[in-house]
């Protein structure tokens, strides 16, 4: 392990999510926040100091090639490093009792969970509350690969980060050099971003509320201006706009790119987005039919809430426009069924990830196909392709450790004091990186009521959930760090 190339990429991003401060600090400049300006300086002032002394000493390391180890360990270490870096500004400002609280909700915000921990969110200046937007925008497409889509400079052969970065199975290299693959993803994200800006406004949201909600839908984020999430706009334009987006970014950004090069069909064609699109349509209609007439009195409210919150929990983007722990059982157990399933790989989504379900189940139905006919020779295809033994392995071993590390971390959890149904749902919902879950989380409530270590705990989920469970846990394993 070259330590000395490994600090160079992490200082590099530190110093970026430093540069990225100057967004909320002109908001708050223009909003005449005084305090929340100084307290956005000083930490754009330590943020970038810091990622200058990291960067500077070891910056002739960054034009060398990457090892698969480095690259993991880059990723892994640069986005504790963000999460530790974008905290500052809630500390100094006294948004939280203590740092642990504000490195919670940053890290929460870099992952895209939206988990949170205020009680008062409107209570903040304007420039904080940007902040805490733009870290997710920033955290949804990855800080990582933003870096080499607009730092060309250091030459680096950046494959490795974006395998280990991006949130899918299989990653799509859409151009030859990792550096254009990340410019097309990034074009096509603030391409839809600002689309969604000018349809809130239409829907009279103000430029500042459309920002930060658009900043935090694209990353399938969840954080909202407002205590009670998107519920409080009470304006059926801005759920059905919010709807739209959050399944746009819940299907792989590699097809919106193909789409829109003029490939329409492409959507239809790919056999994952048909799973997903599929799913969304059969869980809306089931929760529709199941909250009508018990929740609500009119099929069109039924369909409205319940495709909301079908597709905030499925995509992982944690919104809110219901109270829905009133719901029906049924109902309940759908959402929680989409915090482990999740969007599609290569969104910005959270969860499993509805291509390894997908392969689960096929490589299931092989099984018992295998038991009536012992000595056929049945190969697992996707779209036509046959899978490879290598890929099922993987997932298979995927779907076991995030199983495994599900039920011991939510174990951890309840020997803290916290009782069974938010045990469950805090880590379903951090490790999905969902935001709200059940109970004591639940989307009426925050995660200020977990004890210390439990939030210590329910920062490494966010982490695991985010990075894909391996690229976390690898650094872990002691051979990892041998020669």
């Amino acid at each position: 392990m070259r330590w000395g190339h490994v600090t160079a990429l992490v200082g590099l991003l530190t110093f970026f999510v430093g540069l990225s401060m100057i967004l909320p600090l002109g908001c708050s400049l223009y909003f005449r926040e005084g305090e929340a300006a100084r307290v956005l300086l000083v930490s754009m002032g330590i943020t970038l100091g810091c990622g200058a002394l990291l960067y500077g000493p070891t910056r002739k390391s960054a034009s060398e090639a990457l090892s698969h180890r480095e690259g993991m360990a880059i990723v892994t270490l640069g986005w504790i490093s963000v999460g530790v870096f974008g905290a500052i500004p809630f500390h100094l400002g006294d948004v939280f009792p203590s740092f642990v609280d504000s490195l919670f909700e940053s890290v929460s915000g870099f992952t895209t969970t939206g988990s949170s921990l205020l009680s008062n969110i409107e209570a903040l200046p304007r420039g904080l509350l940007l902040w805490r937007s733009l870290i997710q925008w920033l955290g949804g497409m990855g800080i990582i690969v933003l870096s080499l889509a607009i730092l060309p400079f250091l030459g680096v052969g950046g494959m490795q980060l974006y395998k280990a970065e991006v949130p899918s199975p299989v990653p799509d290299k859409l151009k030859p050099r990792i550096r254009d693959t990340a410019t097309v993803l990034w074009k096509v994200y603030l391409l839809f971003t600002a689309a969604q800006v000018l349809l809130l406004m239409l829907g009279n949201m103000n430029l500042f509320d459309a920002v930060c909600h658009a900043f935090t839908t694209m990353p399938t984020g969840g954080f909202s201006t407002r205590n009670v999430s998107v519920m409080s706009f009470h304006s059926a334009w801005v759920d059905g706009v919010m709807v739209v987006f959050m399944l746009l970014a819940g299907v792989n950004f590699s097809l919106h790119y193909q789409m829109l090069k003029g490939r329409p069909k492409v959507l239809w064609r790919d056999p994952e987005a048909r799973f997903f699109l599929g799913l969304v349509l059969v869980l809306i209609a089931a929760v529709t039919v199941n909250v009508h007439g018990v929740v609500y009195e009119s099929l069109s409210s039924a369909f409205r809430y319940a495709s909301f919150q079908v597709v905030s929990i499925l995509t992982t983007t944690g919104y809110v426009t219901a109270d829905y722990e009133r719901w029906p059982a049924f109902s309940q157990i759908v959402l929680v069924l989409c915090m482990f399933v999740g969007a599609s790989a290569g969104s910005t989504g959270g969860g499993i990830k509805c291509l390894r379900v997908m392969l689960l189940f096929k490589y299931a139905y092989r099984e018992l196909f295998r038991l009536v006919h012992p000595r056929s020779v049945s190969p697992v295809k996707l779209g036509g392709r046959v899978v490879p033994e290598a890929v099922l392995s993987s997932i298979c071993g995927f779907f076991l450790a995030y199983v495994g590390l599900f039920a011991i971390c939510s174990v951890l959890l309840s020997s803290m004091g916290v009782d069974l149904l938010t045990s469950l749902s805090a880590v379903a919902a951090t490790m999905g990186n969902i935001g709200p879950g059940l109970a004591g989380v639940g989307p009426m409530d925050n995660f200020s009521m977990i004890p210390l270590a439990g939030k210590w705990l329910l920062i490494f989920c966010m982490l695991l959930g985010r990075l894909e469970i391996y690229t976390v846990i690898i650094l872990l394993v002691p051979e990892f760090w041998r020669k």
